[in-house]
């Protein structure tokens, strides 16, 4: 499996951001990490190793990005707004950074899938959300989708506007409205294991429903558990059945 590390200042973010490329072909698959992780978690953990039949075969080029958690929502020694614009500028980072990094090495009509797992589940759905004329879908595994769930309590109109399970119920422009339900690939995971939340991926297809969007939910047993071994099984599962 071809495998590419590059990396570039941000200006966005301030900071030297590296991206790890897998493979030649296909449609992209953008990888958020978890939590505090960085843009090699997915290979640490041997998800890419499970990936690597479709990305040889050519349907699938995936791309990994490093997190900002530990320099916003994880960092408890920031205020809660500081952690809002270090997130936001995050954002800005993949919309204008790394999604031109990704046309240009695939084309300007490949399609992008942005896909995570628990906390970057919630930033991949967000990240679809937020700009549906972007990522052509999204896999989200494992996530809740109320960012009230990481801010200890702090609330302001940014984690409103970060948080899908806040801003979905109220969007309304017809625009995003449009774009959203235009995608055929909604996709959410949950286990029913230890430390899953299949309630958080119920609840937010009940906003999906009420939206008239339409979207795969994923719920598997309780053997199931918030845990590598769960997503190196569905993540493959996805790709090789949905796509």
């Amino acid at each position: 499996m071809q495998r590419e590390i590059t990396s570039w200042y941000s200006p966005a973010l301030g900071e030297d951001m590296p991206i790890v490329t897998y493979g030649h072909y296909g449609f992209a698959l953008l990888l958020v990490p978890t939590a505090g992780a960085d843009f090699l978690e997915y290979e640490r953990f041997q998800l890419t190793d499970d990936l690597a039949p479709f990305v040889d075969s050519g349907k699938v080029k995936v791309f990994s990005v490093n997190s900002m958690n530990k320099q916003s929502w994880m960092n408890k020694s920031m205020e809660g707004a500081h952690k809002a614009i270090r997130h936001n500028q995050w954002n800005e980072y993949i919309f204008n950074e790394v999604v031109p990094f990704i046309k240009t090495h695939t084309s300007p009509d490949t399609p992008i899938i942005v896909c995570g797992a628990s906390f970057g589940s919630l930033h991949s759905m967000n990240l679809f959300l937020k700009r549906p004329d972007v990522f052509s879908g999204v896999i989200a595994m494992s996530g809740v989708y109320n960012l009230m769930e990481y801010t200890d309590g702090y609330y302001d109109e940014q984690v409103y506007f970060n948080s899908p399970a806040h801003y979905l119920p109220n969007l309304n422009d017809p625009w995003y409205l449009d774009q959203i339900r235009k995608s055929h690939h909604i996709h959410m995971f949950s286990g029913e294991g230890p430390y899953e939340a299949p309630w958080a991926a119920r609840e937010f297809a009940d906003v999906l429903y009420n939206k008239g969007i339409t979207y795969d939910l994923n719920i598997w047993g309780p053997e199931w558990k918030h845990d590598w071994p769960t997503w190196r099984a569905a993540l493959p599962y996805f790709l090789g059945n949905k796509f």
